[in-house]
């Protein structure tokens, strides 16, 4: 069965990290960012901001989202890994081409129906001073908040909402899926931790391949599926790689 696994059921919460590059990478974090909001609505999805760092000059740092749905972890799972993007920047005042990377973290969303256990004395809670460039996404107040899992090392912050009261509940609601994506792991007979498994967001460990210049080409380098339909990819017609990628899946578990 292609979505047999538990988790698969869940919601996703997924975050974008740019690689390095400044204003190229966090542009292209956007796009992604973009690109998963017009998926999410296609689907029928819900699509909610936990937590937006928006960029200096243009794009986004860093952006935390949940995808609500049938089964929206089962299949935002085959975007985990580094995306990659080729194109004339328009940053660039001598119009070069420059490559870029952005990294995607999927995680399941915990339910009431999953208990993740924590102790209270495991966490270290700080509050901080939102930062950004302002806007509707970030507030400039003391409410953001920080919650470290001393145990795992793990960091969740929340800086979106309004409230500390509300930011510290998305942060233990982003803490508690990715303490549940470590359990998945250690089931799995999986020796290193979930950071150990990221790869570098840099060349040669990219998943996906986006390429707008010399030619229109997307290729997904784990199951070879690709397009030259770049602009349908960017408006969130990305189907057909989660598809690939999950009977790939599932074919290598048969054999």
């Amino acid at each position: 069965m292609i979505l047999g696994r538990e988790e698969d059921s869940q919601d996703a919460i997924m975050t974008i990290h740019p690689g390095a590059g400044g204003t190229e990478s966090q542009d292209w974090v956007q796009m992604l960012y973009r690109m998963y909001g017009r998926w999410a609505e296609k689907k029928g999805f819900e699509f909610s901001i936990l937590d937006f760092q928006a960029g200096d000059e243009a794009g986004i740092k860093d952006v935390t989202f949940e995808v609500k749905g049938e089964y929206a972890y089962g299949r935002a799972k085959a975007e985990f890994g580094v995306h990659r993007m080729v194109r004339i920047s328009p940053f660039d005042s001598n119009s070069r081409r420059h490559t870029s990377f952005a990294s995607v973290y999927v995680y399941p969303a915990v339910d009431e129906s999953i208990e993740i256990d924590i102790n209270p004395t495991d966490l270290r809670i700080d509050t901080y001073r939102a930062s950004g460039a302002g806007g509707q996404h970030v507030n400039k107040t003391d409410s953001a908040v920080r919650i470290t899992h001393l145990p795992s090392s793990i960091v969740a912050q929340c800086q979106n909402e309004r409230s500390q009261h509300k930011n510290k509940n998305q942060a233990m609601k982003m803490l508690k899926a990715r303490l549940y994506q470590l359990e998945i792991d250690k089931e799995k007979e999986k020796q290193k931790d979930l950071d150990d498994k990221k790869k570098d967001i840099a060349w040669g460990s990219q998943i996906r391949s986006y390429v707008f210049h010399p030619y229109n080409l997307v290729k997904d380098h784990r199951t070879k599926e690709e397009t030259g339909n770049i602009q349908s990819i960017m408006d969130g017609d990305i189907d057909i790689f989660i598809k690939a990628y999950l009977l790939g899946q599932m074919n290598k578990e048969i054999l």
